[in-house]
């Protein structure tokens, strides 16, 4: 019996059709779910030709080609030999639109692996490799995480093919060009890259080649396998690749000169090159107003300042600078602390510490309780933590607007450099007051101006500063005013429209 290892050396068919049977089905390890069914055709001079077909259940169908070649034994007759048979079968007989010829025991491998049918004959070194990939994947839905009020209602699937054709749908162009790789040397997971050829920078697209043929891993089972092996700076709390389920968003991004990645197994689209005040522009900002999107866009940079720096500012206030507050607010915060046994400090840590266990369980929990259980488990906890003399009125108030203001941001993962940021700067503010969240924030905007993405300044079109993006960063102005791409990005066609 021949083992997996030799089954997997790179040989060839040895057109011996039960030896090659069993050299695949011991190179699967005899699994259940490869399907063998033989047949028989006639060959001139009254002979026979024994074949066989080999599929996986669930990843293939073989009913339609099992009926074309059952069909087609009165014309086999006329073949003299198995090599014309499985030309006359290739050309004439099997009806699915993909139908080549190998002789390699990794190609079929690969190929069955992946929902493909194996066509064998006896006495043939070769076998035919016919595309009866079944693809079942879940309905196009609204997504989830990225919802809007105005826009599209539809989002990727699991399926990388849809997923391409939605994309295809948006940008009805030939010059969208797409690159498929695998990756992962167990999983052979496919990525493809997608960019406009007209549009992009050939110097980010280079880059992003040469980051992917570079990850060497046995599996890719979601984009985040490849988002952390092709990022700029593996331990910074800000995210460098842009990552998001709605086609809307790509079509954008690449029509601005950017490259999506696709991963086959999640609705995850990965976009880079990726800039700061990216993650806080959301595809509805471009379906509304101008003014209203302005109003909405200011809103969210005013939340994220919010979320990472409201506890800290509370606790250097209240334990070094008193003198700052109004004598009223003063009285009333501390008669409200009077039985508070904690610091400042210890207070906010608590409080955010059960708010992040909160939010942890809700997102675990069933989709029927968890929403009620979080929000009766905050308010409940809250009160009853009052009650006690644990913490002060004042403290769930600064963590509630803390938290409300983290989920304002349109990016998860911005939401979570918030949260890290938040607690690095409460520990700042317990130490040195207020001079020290003034170090902290000058550490992150120093983080941040040494941040680059696929060789584009992370805090552009800031620093270095393009007046002509401003027209899209804090403000966006009417779409008729923005007549070029993002200039940060350096696409090679720098006008997007015509002056009216």
């Amino acid at each position: 019996m021949v083992n997996q290892s030799a089954a997997d050396s790179g040989s060839t068919l040895s057109g011996n059709l039960k030896q090659d049977k069993q050299r695949i089905s011991d190179g699967l390890g005899n699994s259940q779910d490869l399907f063998l069914r033989p047949f028989q055709a006639d060959l001139a001079g009254s002979g026979k030709a024994e074949g066989a077909v080999l599929y996986m259940e669930g990843l293939s169908y073989s009913n339609n080609l099992l009926q074309s070649l059952l069909a087609s034994h009165d014309a086999s007759a006329k073949f003299t030999s198995t090599e014309q048979l499985l030309a006359h079968y290739q050309e004439k007989v099997i009806a699915e639109g993909s139908v080549i010829q190998s002789a390699s025991i990794d190609e079929i491998f690969d190929k069955l692996l992946t929902g493909h049918s194996i066509v064998l004959l006896d006495g043939c070194p070769q076998a035919l490799i016919v595309g009866t990939v079944d693809l079942q994947a879940r309905p196009v839905e609204e997504p989830n995480v990225q919802s809007v009020v105005r826009g599209p209602r539809e989002g990727f699937t699991e399926l990388i093919s849809q997923n391409i054709a939605m994309i295809r749908r948006k940008i009805n162009s030939r010059h969208l060009w797409m690159e498929s790789i695998q990756i992962g040397r167990i999983t052979k997971t496919k990525v493809t890259i997608a960019y406009i050829d007209t549009i992009v920078n050939e110097n980010v697209l280079a880059e992003v080649r040469k980051r992917l043929r570079q990850i060497d891993i046995d599996g890719i089972l979601e984009s985040n396998y490849i988002e952390e092996h092709i990022q700029d700076k593996k331990y910074s709390p800000f995210p460098t690749v842009f990552n998001t389920e709605r086609p809307d968003v790509i079509a954008a991004g690449l029509l601005e000169g950017r490259v999506a990645i696709l991963v086959d197994g999640t609705p995850f689209v990965l976009l880079v090159p990726a800039l700061f005040t990216q993650f806080f522009q959301s595809s509805e900002d471009y379906y509304e107003r101008a003014d209203f999107s302005t109003l909405i866009r200011l809103l969210r940079f005013l939340s994220f300042l919010l979320a990472t720096i409201t506890p800290s500012f509370y606790i250097a206030i209240t334990t070094f600078h008193q003198e700052m507050l109004p004598t009223t607010l003063l009285y009333n915060l501390a008669s409200q602390r009077e039985g508070v046994p904690f610091p400042a400090f210890i207070e906010a840590l608590i409080m955010e510490i059960t708010f992040e266990i909160l939010r942890e369980a809700s997102v675990r929990m069933p989709k029927t309780i968890g929403q009620s259980i979080s929000i009766v488990g905050t308010l409940v906890v809250g009160q009853a933590a009052v009650e006690a003399g644990l913490v002060s009125a004042a403290m769930v108030i600064v963590v509630s607007i803390t938290a409300i203001a983290n989920f304002v941001l349109p990016a998860f993962n911005l939401g979570i450099a918030a949260r890290l940021l938040r607690f690095m700067l409460m520990m700042m503010a317990a130490s040195f007051g207020l001079y020290g969240i003034f170090i902290g924030i000058l550490l992150i905007v120093l983080h941040l101006c040494t941040l680059s993405s696929f060789g584009v300044p992370y805090t552009a079109p800031l620093a270095p500063f393009k007046s002509e993006d401003q027209k899209d960063t804090f403000f966006r102005f009417p779409i008729p005013f923005m007549l070029k791409r993002p200039a940060s990005l350096r696409p090679q066609q720098q006008v997007r429209q015509k002056r009216r």
